[in-house]
């Protein structure tokens, strides 16, 4: 048993497929197939049922799961304490973002990590599907740590660290019936065509809860892939949003309203692995963003 074969391993148990862990490893498939079968023949058991056309663990390969990878993050702590007392920090760093985020600028934020720890390998990446792609992602081990507007009973398995919150406020149009109002309750908007994020994202997620737990379910008109758009097709008339107050400049043919009734919370979280002790790397860059959130604005 050696590491490489215990990195292919678990690349195959997390992604349940040959082709995409080759993917994930940049390597052939035939390399992958290789590896296992050898690791199986060490271990004299089967770790993936392969008697479907979809790969699944055996039970001993349930067994060996979090064993592995126990012990490759054990291998990689050992190489980053020897490596660091002679070059400084070093490893790969996998970052989950949300498209366009508004309230802390990752650019300015990784770019000052480079400056300060530029043998670091970092990668940024976002989700087609918002927040919940990117909890899942890191659940699975594809992301280091991810930036996310999740709430808490959406973060199981996760550790979170909370970064900011923002209210949410209701968008309409400059000539809407709600207009010349300053506030507006929840229940008010029933009836309303609605602009929104895709399913996935957690501002969509908590405004349908709300909606839901109202008895007032609604219709998404338009689904847009970020949060900027949002006020296009709102003053296009296409329909009204509510949606977190992540920029304060005024918006031209859109009113903002104070959402009442309830008054809902979107909050900013960085979130890692649970029960995960964190790599140097991802350590350091959390105290990078806590720093940064508290720093009376230095990279908003």
């Amino acid at each position: 048993m050696d590491t490489r074969q215990l990195e292919y391993f678990v690349a195959v148990a997390e992604e349940l497929s040959f082709t995409r862990a080759a993917q994930r490893m940049f390597t052939v498939q035939s390399t992958i197939s290789a590896a296992i079968r050898a690791l199986e023949a060490d271990l004299k058991t089967t770790l993936f049922d392969r008697s479907t056309r979809q790969v699944s663990l055996s039970a001993a390969g349930e067994a060996l799961l979090p064993e592995a990878k126990a012990a490759l993050e054990a291998l990689d702590r050992a190489r980053a304490v020897v490596e660091e007392t002679s070059t400084g920090l070093r490893g790969n760093l996998r970052i989950g973002t949300l498209a366009r985020l508004g309230l802390l600028d990752l650019a300015v934020l990784v770019g000052a990590f480079h400056q300060r720890y530029p043998l670091v390998e970092v990668q940024v990446t976002t989700s087609p599907t918002g927040s919940s792609g990117l909890a899942d992602d890191v659940r699975h081990g594809r992301l280091d740590v991810a930036l996310v507007g999740l709430s808490r009973g959406e973060l199981s398995g996760l550790e979170a660290r909370e970064l900011a919150s923002v209210p949410f406020v209701v968008m309409v149009p400059s000539n809407h019936r709600l207009a010349g109002r300053s506030e507006v309750r929840l229940t008010e908007l029933a009836g309303e065509r609605f602009v929104d994020l895709l399913r996935g994202f957690g501002n969509r997620t908590e405004v349908d809860r709300a909606f839901d737990n109202a008895g007032k379910p609604r219709r998404v008109q338009v689904e847009v892939p970020d949060l900027p758009t949002v006020p296009d097709y709102v003053r296009a008339g296409l329909g009204v949003a509510v949606v977190p107050t992540l920029d304060e400049q005024k918006l031209e043919g859109v009113t903002t309203l104070r959402l009442t009734s309830p008054e809902l919370t979107w909050t900013l979280s960085a979130i890692t692995l649970s029960g995960k002790l964190p790599s140097r790397a991802v350590s350091a860059l959390l105290d990078l963003m806590m720093d940064a959130i508290h720093a009376d604005g230095a990279y908003y």
